[in-house]
């Protein structure tokens, strides 16, 4: 699974829930491969990996798929049942509302609602969880696995034209815009997003082996991979990963050489990145420094040739690079991986 890094302010509000119930979260880490000592730095990230191993075992030491981040716990197997109810409808409408119905049934259980205005469509929650800093955390995760699994059922990225906490923003908030992929605000009346009415007839065309596969990795993985489908930064994206996979030194796709591939002139891709709130030269400098975070957490590739596997002319500008990215060497963060606490 190639995805973005994930912020460590995600890994200590994923760890909330479990720190309340005293658990001993450090082993946790430990078996995620996340060195403990890395939540002290602010400006450090893990990767997808990492993240879903974390949730996976928050998983079993809670006992709760809300990770103990909610006023009830959300016994295992819950989400399993949600899935395999909602494939039984006949489009992405009346799963939605059989998902929100299904929650509806348990003590504590996030309080879902979809609506209609007009030809917007809102999916929402109508529990306010900000009593807790967990509870917030745990909106979020909501939002994200609501969007990716509406999208899973009928087979298509579903395009938000707004997301909404009703929290305040999080120190990690710009993270938010290229996870949703649409503009999204904080401190609203209430959590929620919108998205075209059309979506909601769309036929829904998983079945029963289909729940099974993505069970496997669910929910666990829909948190931390990158959303369901393709967008135009995300077509560029796979392009770098793809140079980033085939050259050594990697050479990326220059904005004329991609826009050929799509068959647009560079001034409509440059726009519809824009659109989409990313830029050509951003794109290529949050892929690369995933690819350094992923190749420093697996700790077999000499630094050098990481550098040069992601295109760096010389290694002190990767070096520069990194610093700028997370405020330290890629030596120190490499590092972190023996420390304990």
């Amino acid at each position: 699974m190639s995805g973005r890094t994930v912020t460590v302010h995600c890994v200590r509000a994923a760890l909330g829930g479990a720190q309340r119930l005293g658990i001993d979260t450090v082993p946790l880490l430990q078996e995620a491969r996340i060195a403990p000592l890395l939540l002290g730095d602010e400006q450090a990230r893990v990767t997808p990996e990492q993240f879903a191993r974390l949730v996976r075992g928050l998983h079993r030491a809670t006992g709760d798929e809300f990770l103990g981040l909610g006023t009830a716990p959300s016994r295992p197997g819950t989400f399993a049942m949600m899935c395999h109810a909602c494939i039984g409808c006949r489009d992405l409408g009346a799963a939605l509302e059989r998902a929100a119905r299904f929650y509806g049934l348990f003590p504590g259980g996030p309080d879902l609602v979809l609506e209609r205005h007009g030809g917007e469509a809102v999916f929402a929650l109508r529990s306010d969880l900000r009593e807790r800093a967990e509870g917030r955390f745990l909106a979020e995760c909501l939002m994200v696995v609501w969007h990716r699994l509406a999208s899973w059922l009928i087979g298509r990225r579903i395009a938000l034209h707004w997301t909404a906490f009703a929290h305040a923003a999080p120190p990690y908030a710009a993270d938010h815009g290229p996870m949703f992929g649409c503009p999204v605000r904080f401190g609203a009346e209430r959590t929620g997003a919108g998205f075209d009415a059309r979506w909601l007839s769309a036929p829904v065309v998983r079945d029963e082996a289909g729940v099974t596969e993505l069970l496997r990795r669910a929910p666990a993985e829909l948190l931390s991979r990158r959303e369901y489908g393709t967008t135009v930064a995300e077509q560029v994206r796979r392009s770098f990963l793809r140079a980033l996979r085939e050259g050594r030194p990697a050479r990326l796709p220059e904005v004329a050489q991609i826009a050929e591939r799509l068959a647009v002139s560079p001034a409509t891709l440059r726009r519809r990145l824009q659109a989409e709130g990313t830029s050509y030269r951003r794109l290529v400098d949050q892929v690369r420094r995933e690819a350094a975070l992923a190749g420093l957490a697996e700790g077999r590739e000499p630094i050098a040739e990481l550098a040069v596997r992601l295109g760096f002319s010389e290694d002190t500008a990767f070096h520069r690079a990194f610093r700028r990215w997370t405020g330290t060497t890629p030596g120190a963060y490499r590092g972190y991986r023996g420390q304990q606490i």
